[in-house]
């Protein structure tokens, strides 16, 4: 099919801001779709008729004229947290052309003088402000695509609540037109309630002295989640991710996920990982929803239930973590069966029962088992001596 759809970026400046192949693109359009404000800036000369996106929004007014030649118009680039992503999913790139226009990011990026390279690119537009967590460090600079007018307030309290408080806000209002405005402050003592609807925030993190930091690497503290007491401590937390092995895009099934450490910290691994945490106790499943949203994770999804039987239906995993229920039946089988080839599973037993389902699954399937034992100094009257948790013996597999 010939090329039908044109993605046009359009900037606060409006249409005078726009080149050439942009201005005849609307021009020859049939159909111009985009929200109010940016039809708005259309001037009379563009007779196409105009539609609003619909509420909820839907690609479908697009979609449904699918060989009439017809016009998107989206703020920036248009394949930069917008629009032009989601039609790209559905249209052919042979049907398709993108007009983008410099980008709100690009363009605070100049006005701060930031290298673009250099900086975390963010959007709590529709997105879950916890997942700004897994970015703060101490010394990173942040360019975060604001929901709406109140979002500068909320994350100048998610700053302080991390103990970044020292950080300095600036707060970029209609980037590249002519109510442009910048207004900057602390995070501490961060004054402004409500910001233009339409802005972007540049963040310089600086850590106050207790600040609250999380590291990249695997095995965060214990103290970083809340838990019951059904926690994977933190050196074996971290051998276990290693033999879980996550790479951008995969799956995980974090089965008895008890305080959801293993799914967070897979997540943590890169923004495109992904973790499914199946617990049947309500309470934990809460101390999961808590954990996910302070350590920068919320994505992770909850599946209330017990394996094997909360598991069916569930989307193929790339690796499975069993923390809990090795010794209920079928759950290694079920785990087993539903891996992609290729697929790593790992297994921890602390028990001499679940140790023997372990070991008795390796003589049939094969597998490498490993024990892990891990002390620390502590005091004994004046002195010190070496205190044992209690062994963990953890079953690695990879599926042909």
């Amino acid at each position: 099919m010939a090329q039908w759809l044109t993605i046009v970026g359009i900037g606060e400046d409006g249409y005078s801001g726009m080149g050439k192949l942009a201005r005849r693109a609307l021009l020859d359009a049939r159909l111009i779709v985009a929200a109010p404000r940016q039809l708005d800036l259309l001037p009379p000369c563009i007779r196409a008729p105009r539609e609003a996106w619909p509420s909820p929004f839907s690609l479908e007014p697009v979609l449904a004229r699918r060989g009439t030649p017809v016009c998107v118009l989206a703020s920036g680039d248009p394949m930069l947290f917008g629009v032009g992503a989601s039609l790209a999913r559905q249209v052919a790139s042979d049907e398709l052309r993108v007009l983008p226009a410099p980008s709100s990011y690009s363009l605070a990026a100049a006005r701060m003088g930031w290298p673009l390279q250099e900086v975390t690119l963010l959007s709590v537009v529709a997105r879950p402000l916890a997942a700004l967590n897994a970015h703060i460090h101490p010394g990173r600079r942040l360019l975060i695509l604001s929901n709406d007018g109140h979002s500068p307030a909320a994350i100048a309290a998610l700053l302080r609540t991390r103990g970044f408080g020292c950080s300095r806000l600036s707060v970029l209002e209609h980037l590249g037109g002519p109510q442009e405005r910048q207004v900057e402050g602390l995070a501490q003592n961060w004054a402004l309630n409500e910001a233009a609807a339409l802005n972007l925030v540049a963040v310089q993190c600086v850590p106050d002295n207790d600040a609250i930091r999380l590291p990249l690497t695997c095995g965060l503290p214990d103290n970083a989640f809340n838990h019951d007491g059904q926690l994977t401590k933190r050196d074996v937390r971290a051998v276990t991710l290693a033999r879980l092995a996550p790479s951008p895009g995969e799956l995980l099934w974090d089965v008895g996920a008890g305080c959801g450490s293993i799914g967070i910290e897979w997540m943590r691994a890169h923004p495109s990982c992904r973790a499914l945490a199946i617990e049947e106790d309500a309470g934990r499943r809460q101390l999961i929803q808590q954990n996910r949203d302070a350590l920068g994770v919320p994505g992770l999804q909850l599946v209330a239930g017990s394996a094997p039987e909360a598991l069916h239906g569930l989307e193929a995993p790339d690796a499975v973590f069993i923390g809990g229920g090795v010794t209920i039946p079928g759950v290694l089988e079920r785990c087993w069966d539903a891996l992609k080839p290729g697929g790593r599973l790992v297994a921890n037993a602390v028990t001499l029962q679940s140790e023997s389902m372990l070991i008795n699954w390796r003589e049939r399937h094969g597998g490498e088992l490993t024990r892990l034992v891990v002390s620390q100094a502590q005091p004994l009257g004046g002195f010190d001596t070496w205190r044992s948790a209690l062994p963990i013996t953890l079953l690695e597999q990879r599926k042909p």
